[in-house]
């Protein structure tokens, strides 16, 4: 207990430092970057009165300027690392004793949710209803996440069948921005930029990397024995992901011309 309580202490200075991180890192895309916009549209049907016929119309209701959304994912998991460091932090405890985190997924869910909207807008996703559903498809993969932990919490035996399911929600989003970045490639090739080829590549991997995360934690493998050595990656997980794509982002269009 006592050597828990050490650590319970290190990871309560942990989220206060990665906050701080996350935090910088947010302003620091609010001040830096320059007004590089994404359209957001919409399509709806329309008659053509003249030929009787029905049309779909596509029409552009708002240009989403990029760096603030940046920056509101590192917000986020900067507000939630305070919290956990600060007024949270006993309920953090309890939770983490019980080998739960509530907070990491609400977090993710809000956070990682954003990240795959812009993702997706840089690859042409445009759409404001395929948004919402890849914001909401990733969403319910980190909620079934919570899900899984909260499963086991009453069970002798892993069960991992939310954790199936969240592998599922969290691939679709992916499987849409392959197609778009794919179209795009087969339409205009090499006038891609090669910083979407990387983002695509470092994020994925990233993401990824969660599931490999939690999946080594409830097969206790090595350190994984030890739940809260899965909380230190997730930690470090999540600012590396957040971090990757802000920055890559800001080099290939964020930055002041």
């Amino acid at each position: 207990m006592a050597s828990d309580e050490k650590v319970y202490k290190k990871l309560r200075v942990y989220n206060a430092v990665m906050g701080f991180f996350h935090l910088a890192q947010g302003s620091l895309m609010l001040w830096l970057s320059n007004d590089f916009k994404l359209p957001i549209t919409t399509d709806y049907l329309t008659i053509d009165l003249a030929t009787k016929s029905i049309n779909p119309l596509k029409s552009t209701i708002y240009d989403l300027q990029v760096g603030p959304i940046i920056a509101i994912f590192l917000f986020i998991s900067a507000l939630a690392h305070f919290l956990l460091a600060t007024v949270l932090y006993k309920w953090y405890v309890v939770n983490l004793a019980k080998k739960i985190n509530y907070a990491r997924w609400y977090e993710y869910a809000l956070s990682s949710s954003v990240m795959i909207v812009v993702i997706a807008m840089l690859c042409g996703v445009y759409d404001l209803s395929t948004l919402i559903l890849l914001f909401a498809l990733n969403a319910c993969m980190n909620l079934f996440g919570l899900s899984m932990e909260l499963h086991n919490q009453t069970t002798t035996k892993t069960n991992w069948t939310t954790y199936i399911f969240g592998c599922f929600a969290g691939i679709i989003p992916w499987v849409v921005v392959y197609l778009y970045f794919s179209g795009a490639v087969a339409s205009v090739g090499d006038v891609i930029p090669k910083f979407v080829y990387w983002i695509l590549i470092t994020i994925f991997v990233t993401f990824m990397c969660f599931a490999v995360n939690m999946y080594l934690q409830y097969r206790k493998v090595g350190k994984w024995k030890d739940y809260l050595y899965g909380e230190v990656v997730y930690v470090a997980l999540s600012l590396i992901a957040k971090s990757a794509l802000a920055w890559q982002i800001f080099s290939g269009t964020l930055r002041p011309q």
